[in-house]
């Protein structure tokens, strides 16, 4: 698609009607909650499925590049906000034995496939949190900023031909679109900067549509610790720091990605990255989606899937971006589902590492409901609390607990030891046994147990490199080199504990 007729759909989108489309979320919300209490988005069976996010990387020198349009399509990856970015998604499968399995088989199985040809490009794909190494002859400063005016529209210039996407650079919502981190600062016009960034997302769909709100506070509240055990972003592209090494790593949040996505996109008046509130009520969930400020508003044609009977209101989650949120969709009646989209996570060294937390998270959702948890008791700002202290510190940090037996502690271990055995409890319940739980379980245990994280990983090579006199620079190069070079080992077959 050429820039004038990209400008030309863009402008197109801000034409819309923002009171015409409110109104048509508006009529289809009714409906859509019909629907719910009516029981067609219930399913007895639990269904589990994996957005997985990646980047493009020269097979040579680890840096950035860009992924051909024509070879994303042939290898089936979906487009993402930057032209570097690949993403898969997982076919729904019920959570059991073989449902477990075949989700991991069919990610690796897309991704061999799928390496096999970026490599005749000479590139490779990187699971990882966030990139560090700039395509070559380029600074991360001016691939992130470089855009065009194009008939008076804002097109940032290594985006995808998303026309949602550059329309946010041009509409009044209120996002700031620059990045402020820790010792990081970056203007720019675009929404471009939240490329950095790489994830995994786990879906669960709850059995029943009413119980939602219940499997959502649960999931609020193991939120913090399994944002903890999964960190993977300490570092940002070098030319972004203002900061000398020194002040850089004694202040180096684990989980920058959480920080990036808030700081571009949040409105400084109306955050829309956040981590949510609990839910009172299934129609609390809806309303809230159909309340929140759509960023681009576009007016949906008629279509054949269920689903498109609510339409608009789906557009308008598009840009309900909290850290955790609910998801109603299904390409037919019988498909419907209602579940939990769990989105603070990054991209993982490993395949089995993330189907490791699709399968711990899937486990805490069966059993912590049911096993009526005092996790439940466990205030709102302490979980919020939580969540962000394991962003800013990993498994160090220091979280708050509410154990089995209803007593407060702030002990990691324990805190462990309780969510392990109520995510293999809800695995067993719903037919894997102890064999199996130990091997979609065990790589996160020995994560705990080592006290390492990738985050910690990467922290850990760059600080020794600093100190032996090596420039900051080529410190975490060197270290995103050898995490591409653990990981061509490692992604599809073995998992982070490999590499300790």
């Amino acid at each position: 698609m050429s820039a004038s007729e990209l400008a030309a759909q863009v402008r197109e989108a801000l034409a819309v009607d923002r009171e015409e489309f409110d109104a048509r979320v508006a009529s289809e919300v009714e409906e859509l909650k019909a629907e719910l209490h009516a029981g067609t988005f219930d399913n007895p069976q639990a269904i589990v499925g994996l957005e997985y996010e990646f980047y493009a990387a020269n097979a040579e020198t680890d840096a950035l590049e860009r992924v051909p349009r024509r070879l994303l399509e042939f290898i089936g990856f979906e487009k993402e906000l930057g032209l570097h970015n690949a993403e898969m998604q997982t076919t729904p499968q019920p959570l059991s034995t073989y449902g477990l399995r075949a989700t991991q088989a069919e990610v690796q199985a897309k991704l061999e496939a799928a390496q096999g040809e970026v490599h005749t490009e000479g590139m490779t794909l990187v699971s990882d949190g966030m990139w560090t190494v700039p395509p070559i002859g380029e600074t991360a400063t001016s691939y992130l900023t470089s855009s065009v005016e194009e008939d008076g529209v804002r097109l940032a210039t290594n985006m995808s031909d998303s026309v949602r996407y550059h329309a946010m650079a041009n509409t009044d919502f209120g996002a700031d679109m620059g990045l402020q981190a820790p010792h990081v600062s970056l203007d720019a016009e675009t929404v471009m900067a939240e490329s950095l960034i790489t994830s995994i997302q786990p879906h669960y769909q709850v059995p029943s549509a009413e119980d939602l709100p219940t499997h959502f506070r649960y999931a609020l509240r193991v939120a913090g610790p399994l944002v903890a055990l999964a960190v993977n972003s300490p570092f940002f592209p070098p030319d972004l720091y203002d900061a000398d090494p020194d002040e850089v790593l004694a202040n180096c949040p684990m989980e920058n990605r959480i920080g990036v996505f808030e700081s571009v996109l949040n409105p400084e008046d109306d955050p829309k990255v956040a981590f949510p509130e609990d839910l009172g009520s299934l129609d609390e969930a809806v309303d809230r989606i159909a309340n929140d400020r759509t960023v681009v508003p576009m007016l949906q044609d008629a279509g054949t899937r269920f689903d498109d009977r609510f339409a608009h209101f789906r557009h308008t989650h598009g840009t309900y971006w909290r850290w955790v949120r609910p998801v109603f969709d299904g390409p037919t009646r019988q498909a419907a589902n209602a579940r939990i989209e769990f989105r603070p996570l990054p991209g993982q060294p490993t395949v089995r590492d993330s189907v490791a937390f699709l399968a711990f998270l899937a486990g805490l959702m069966e059993s912590m409901p049911r096993r009526e948890h005092p996790a439940y008791h466990l205030d709102w700002t302490t979980a919020e609390e939580n969540f962000y202290a394991a962003a800013r510190d990993g498994l160090q940090a220091e979280m708050a607990w509410r154990t089995r037996d209803g007593d407060a502690t702030t002990d990691t271990a324990t805190i462990y030891e309780e969510l392990f055995e109520h995510a293999r409890d809800g695995l067993q319940l719903r037919g894997l046994d102890e064999r199996e739980c130990d091997y979609y379980l065990g790589p996160l245990e020995a994560r705990v147990e080592a006290g390492r994280t990738p985050a910690r990983w990467k922290y850990d090579r760059v600080a020794a490199s600093v100190d032996r006199g090596v420039p900051f620079t080529e410190a975490i190069w060197e270290m995103q080199s050898a995490y591409i070079d653990r990981q061509s080992e490692t992604l599809v077959e073995g998992c982070f504990v490999d590499w300790l």
